[in-house]
């Protein structure tokens, strides 16, 4: 990453608006806890997906788990494409 890009970082502000990182290194400690929760979203995304269908193959749950269900996918959904979002920014142009 060059000096003058912006990382998109997996959390946002307190009001919901996006946060950055300017750093002259993928390895600093900013940007080492923003792949570690990176990370930890993919999986817990992961987790949600695993949950979410079992809840639709449930043809006896309920609308609250069905909700619960549906409310976390899109939360893992937001994650996932911030993830993306931010991956893809720093893949270099002549591989994109």
């Amino acid at each position: 990453m060059s000096l003058h890009e912006l990382r998109l970082l997996p959390w946002t502000t307190p009001e919901g608006n996006p946060c950055y990182l300017s750093a002259d290194s993928d390895h600093s400690a900013l940007s080492r806890l923003a792949d570690d929760l990176e990370a930890a979203q993919l999986d817990s995304g992961a987790q949600v997906l695993a949950g979410a269908r079992a809840v639709l193959a449930d043809p006896g749950a309920g609308e609250r788990a069905v909700r619960f269900a549906l409310t976390r996918a899109v939360e893992s959904l937001d994650d996932a494409l911030r993830v993306a979002v931010s991956r893809g920014r720093r893949i270099p142009a002549r591989h994109r």
